[in-house]
């Protein structure tokens, strides 16, 4: 108990001290300080699954246990070894999990407090504003990778698809993609200096770099596809916006020549089909509508209509 005590005011002491933690993140956090008994990994992630229950933050136990893990250094609590479990954190560690702590129960996202994610086995930084990718996107690259696997259509000039992704965000469609097909190449574009700067980062994190060109670019703007055009024929065309306007749609550039992949909202791939249908000019099908693991229709399949490529896919 002396050990506890001693550690706490250690804690409690460090805090006041100039250079100490400040900010807008520690003004939620003083009322749920660890008790003093609350010394070892396990009873902290108990003590910490409390306060988010109590406070309404979703995911409590799983938000606890990341940071926990994080802290000491490993992604996973079901990682760690039993000793590290079990033994006294110091008061650096448990400072640190108050601060990250804290900025769950001002309902920062997991993986901006962590600064990373893993997206298909990769692990990817993620920093705000860029989006976070849905673990529904990840059924969207495997989706991918199965229809590019199964395709008897020649892709690409060297042996792989030529790949453009709208809205590269930070970058872990494109980077899956790429670390699954060792042949493709991939044209990465976002209008966010954000997003291209963290879809670089990512991507020379993963020595992905010789495979990719991250292009910033609006899409929306009028003429904007023109500056795609010096890469050639598109091969596969994937997107996760967080929304799809109609113009997206209608500046289609007709060097795409095989294939759309596309998360959309559940109510939209009707809403798709009966506009394609309204543009017959596009040249394209909605041949496929996938569903997500909550039985959602989330993904679909647009590929350009006539007898350029002679594959079928299954709808």
């Amino acid at each position: 108990m002396e050990l506890g005590d001693r550690m706490l005011r250690a804690l409690l002491s460090g805090l006041g001290r100039k250079g100490g933690t400040r900010g807008w993140a520690f003004s939620s956090w003083q009322p749920y300080l660890p008790l003093a008994g609350l010394l070892s990994a396990t009873e902290v992630v108990s003590h910490w699954t409390a306060v988010f229950e109590k406070r309404g933050i979703p995911e409590a136990q799983a938000s606890s246990e990341y940071i926990v893990a994080h802290v000491l250094g490993a992604k996973t609590f079901q990682s760690l070894r039993p000793v590290l479990r079990t033994q006294p954190l110091s008061p650096w560690q448990l400072q640190h999990v108050q601060k990250l702590s804290s900025c769950r129960l001002q309902r920062m996202p997991l993986q901006y407090i962590l600064g990373e994610w893993d997206f298909q086995g990769l692990s990817l930084k993620m920093a705000p504003p860029v989006f976070i990718p849905r673990p529904e996107t990840e059924e969207l690259v495997e989706w991918v990778l199965k229809e590019v696997t199964q395709s008897s259509c020649p892709m690409g000039a060297q042996g792989g698809p030529l790949i453009l992704e709208v809205g590269c965000g930070s970058g872990a469609i494109s980077l899956s993609l790429l670390s699954q097909l060792p042949q493709s190449r991939v044209i990465a574009v976002d209008k966010g200096e954000a997003a291209i700067c963290l879809t670089q980062e990512n991507a020379q994190r993963l020595r992905l770099l010789d495979r990719i060109q991250i292009v910033p670019l609006d899409v929306t703007l009028e003429g904007s596809w023109s500056h795609l055009l010096p890469w050639g024929p598109m091969d596969l065309v994937v997107s996760n916006p967080p929304y799809i306007f109609h113009q997206d749609m209608e500046q289609l550039a007709p060097e795409i020549r095989r294939s759309i992949f596309l998360e959309v909202d559940p109510r939209h791939p009707e809403l798709v089909c009966s506009w394609l249908q309204s543009r017959p000019d596009l040249s394209l099908d909605l041949v496929a509508v996938r569903k997500d693991f909550c039985g959602r229709p989330r993904f679909l399949h647009i590929r350009r209509s006539g007898p350029q490529c002679g594959c079928l896919m299954e709808a």
